[in-house]
């Protein structure tokens, strides 16, 4: 059983805002999302001790366990909580196994090292932690962690963990604690993750046998000798001739915050033969073993690995309506810091997705970051018993060719076909970026594609957020726009032409052509053909160029009749 199952936080890391806040809930919603989350977190344990299946991320457990607590904090529901019923076996441990108090960050660990000498920093290793009972040198017991006190007996691995040292350069009587972990191959934390390596090791011992193989994939870390020397580095010393090299190599001896966050640092980055979820500070001296108990001491602390998944709550599902009429589901979330990144919203990427997921407002979700960078969702984690409805656009509702005018349920895409059209794909308008787009339609000066080219300047300083000056301006870049090429204009209106097509003749006569005569044109297929024939034949297009003809624009040539008013 490793240590992180135990819950006992002296120095509580705040997970994010939503952790500084308590929800508005009339006291019986309260009590059923407590008793929700109450019951999903028993049955993780359960999985977890009984059968070795993580059902849940460690690191979303963990955030899990610190909003119950959030939650019984802000209702005054705090029941008795045994996260370790379920793993007490029948087989005590000759010492206890502590716990380990967490520390928030390097404010924190400075405190705790405030008065302490002789302070050793070790990686974390992601594993499950057992009791090794050694007698005449010959590994006899091998005992789970289970509550810390009491144990499973995992004695039948023994002749398949060809890993673990069997038999000590001593025929001794000892008794040890540590963590069984996965082997893997040049392991680096920081971009490989947990790799659920703590999960296969619990798997894999929660067998009723194990083949040589599987027994091949796993190591031993040893962490303590409860009986050993005093010191710390005489321990370390003494393991590593008895067979244990590992506790020594990856053991260091520091003086200051700043030397924990360099190795913690170090080692979250470098290729290890193991993953580890943080950094352990152990004080060298420490009371007898006798005087251990099954909850977190003084003289250790975790500063664990920034999380590669969040938890955070939605607050609101809105639906973003690209030119295109693509629909883009995005969830704002509470905020949620993410390896030192803020985040407040996340895209579900496709309408199907949210269907399939149906996440609503009071959820809490699983967010990572891909390529360090981007939101992205993992999974729903907790759904609120309160399912609030989310109004969702029709299927069909949007498309290539509709809301080219502002009209109701039009105004996000008709704002993305603007910015299209004022943007570098386009146009290129000095100043007019989206929000200037959206003043202007929210105002009623702009419901079609060229309203904005016959606005004068009683008419912008009217807009709430556009000043004298940058009237000005806009007109200036206004004015600027009309002279763009044809091809700029024909691509800002969204006609499906690449980039570097040769475009021969004016809005007449490409419009005239079919898609038979623009799949005649080199490097057009046939799927290109009738979208470029149903872009120029379509209604609302043709009034487009119909109004920019009047303007002026360049390729939009005058009829004679119009040339002759």
């Amino acid at each position: 059983m490793p240590l992180w199952r135990v819950i006992v936080l002296l120095l509580v890391p705040v997970l994010s805002a939503q952790a500084q806040v308590c929800p508005d809930w009339p006291a019986e919603r309260a009590r059923a999302e407590i008793d929700q989350l109450r019951q999903t977190l028993a049955r993780w344990d359960d999985h977890y001790h009984r059968e070795g299946i993580a059902l849940v991320a460690d690191e979303l457990y963990d955030q899990s366990r610190l909003r119950l607590a959030h939650l019984q904090r802000c209702f005054d529901l705090a029941q008795p909580d045994e996260p370790l019923r379920s793993a007490r076996g029948t087989h005590p441990h000759p010492v206890a196994h502590t716990g380990v108090a967490k520390l928030a960050d390097e404010h924190a660990v400075r405190r705790w090292l405030q008065g302490r000498q002789d302070v050793w920093i070790q990686p974390k290793v992601d594993g499950v932690a057992v009791s090794l009972i050694y007698r005449q040198g010959r590994l006899v017991q091998l005992i789970s962690r289970g509550d810390g006190v009491q144990g499973h007996d995992w004695s039948k691995h023994i002749p398949q963990l060809s890993a673990v040292t069997r038999e000590l350069a001593q025929a001794i009587d000892l008794q040890l604690q540590g963590e069984l972990y996965l082997r893997l191959n040049e392991h680096v934390q920081a971009r490989d993750g947990g790799a659920n390596a703590r999960g296969s090791v619990a798997g894999l011992l929660a067998r009723k046998q194990l083949t040589s193989e599987q027994g091949n994939m796993i190591g031993l870390f040893v962490w303590d000798w409860p009986q050993g020397p005093d010191q710390q580095a005489e321990r370390l010393a003494q393991l590593a001739q008895l067979g244990f090299p590992e506790g020594q190599r990856y053991s260091i001896a520091i003086e200051t915050a700043a030397d924990a966050a360099r190795w913690r640092e170090h080692w979250y980055r470098s290729a290890m033969p193991f993953a580890s979820d943080g950094v352990i500070l152990r004080q060298s001296s420490r009371p007898p073993a006798e005087r251990w108990q099954a909850k977190a001491p003084y003289w250790i602390a975790a500063w664990k690995y920034p999380y590669v998944q969040a938890l955070a709550e939605v607050r609101e599902v809105r639906f973003r309506i690209g030119r295109t009429g693509r629909v883009t589901p995005v969830l704002h979330v509470q905020p949620t810091n993410l390896d030192d990144r803020r985040i407040t919203q996340v895209s579900l990427g496709s309408l199907a997705r949210w269907h399939a997921l149906d996440i609503r407002p009071g959820d809490q979700v699983a967010i990572s970051l891909a390529g360090l960078t981007i939101p992205r969702l993992e999974q729903v984690v907790h759904r609120a018993l309160e399912r609030q409805p989310v109004t969702a656009p029709a299927p069909g509702q949007h498309h290539a060719h509709s809301c080219w005018q502002a009209s109701q349920g039009c105004e996000e895409q008709f704002i993305a076909r603007l910015a299209w059209l004022g943007g570098k794909q386009g146009l290129a308008v000095p100043r007019a970026g989206p929000g200037t787009w959206r003043r202007l339609v929210e105002a009623g000066l702009v419901t079609s594609m060229s309203d904005w080219l016959r606005l004068d300047a009683e008419h912008l300083q009217q807009v709430p957020g556009i000043s004298s000056r940058t009237t000005v301006q806009l007109l200036a870049s206004f004015d600027e726009a009309r002279s763009r090429p044809f091809d700029q204009w024909l691509r800002g209106l969204g006609a499906p032409i690449g980039k570097h097509w040769p475009l021969t003749g004016d809005w007449p006569a490409l419009a005239s052509r079919n898609a038979e005569q623009w799949q005649a044109v080199p490097g057009i297929g046939a799927k290109r053909a009738h979208q470029l024939a149903d872009f120029f034949a379509h209604a609302e297009v043709q009034a487009i160029a119909a109004r920019l003809t009047e303007i002026g624009i360049r390729g939009f040539p005058a009829t004679p009749q119009q040339a002759e008013q």
